[in-house]
């Protein structure tokens, strides 16, 4: 399935809806995607990924990256996910710890 990337931008928070699979080959679509919005003057990235079926190593590769620069201009980047399979990535990753995982949109946007 091909990755598909909208996103909606308040401010300094966008958020980014992802659908489909995050893998080696849609990472690179992605981290673009992402940099743009960094660039653009989004310092809060929220990305909604209840859309994601799938994620490996290179997606959350960006992931990773995009933190790290949201950081460098005092940002974050908060994500949106109930399903099991992805959280169970980012808990065996250990990636459950470094990025704020929330349910809804609401909640994300109030953290």
């Amino acid at each position: 399935m091909e990755l598909e990337i909208t996103s909606d931008s308040q401010g300094d928070v966008c958020t980014v809806v992802i659908k489909g699979e995050l893998d080696v080959y849609s990472a690179p679509r992605l981290k673009e995607e992402l940099v743009a919005r960094l660039d653009s003057g989004c310092n809060q990235l929220v990305l909604n990924m209840e859309g994601v079926g799938f994620v490996d190593s290179s997606g959350l590769g960006v992931l990773v990256s995009a933190l790290r620069r949201a950081r460098e201009r005092d940002g974050g980047v908060r994500i949106i996910c109930t399903k099991e399979n992805i959280l169970k990535i980012f808990r065996i990753t250990g990636l459950d710890k470094v990025f704020p995982i929330f349910s809804d949109g609401e909640e994300a946007q109030r953290f």
